[in-house]
């Protein structure tokens, strides 16, 4: 398999402490249904209604998953009313999840790249 090279890549070589974050911040995202919220969330907030109907996954689990990215800084939670209110904080996690999914879209469909 050949896989070019990265637009950008990390200009320092990273430190341990920034490569077990990396390691725990994947390892939340190696789970299909917080994928799936998270890159629902990429298109912006929402409450868990919304997320539950969007990722076709129990409420209770939805619950589950938020709390587990909220704790760990990957999402943002305000109240409205008696609705909790989630979103993204930054956009290096959006591009993240994109990257991931189009990475998961070229090995299971193919290069889509004519131009090469």
């Amino acid at each position: 398999m050949h896989l070019s090279p990265a637009n950008s890549s990390h200009p320092q070589e990273p430190s341990t402490e920034q490569l077990a974050d990396a390691a725990q911040i994947l390892g939340l995202l190696a789970d299909r249904t917080r994928l799936a919220l998270l890159h629902t969330l990429g298109k912006g907030e929402a409450d868990v209604t919304t997320l539950t109907a969007a990722c076709k996954v129990a409420r209770p689990a939805v619950s589950q998953h938020l709390a587990k990215l909220r704790l760990a800084g990957l999402v943002l939670v305000r109240k409205e009313g008696r609705r909790m209110i989630y979103g993204l904080p930054e956009s290096h996690l959006r591009k993240v999840v994109d990257e991931v999914l189009h990475l998961a879209d070229h090995r299971l469909n193919g290069p889509t790249d004519t131009t090469s």
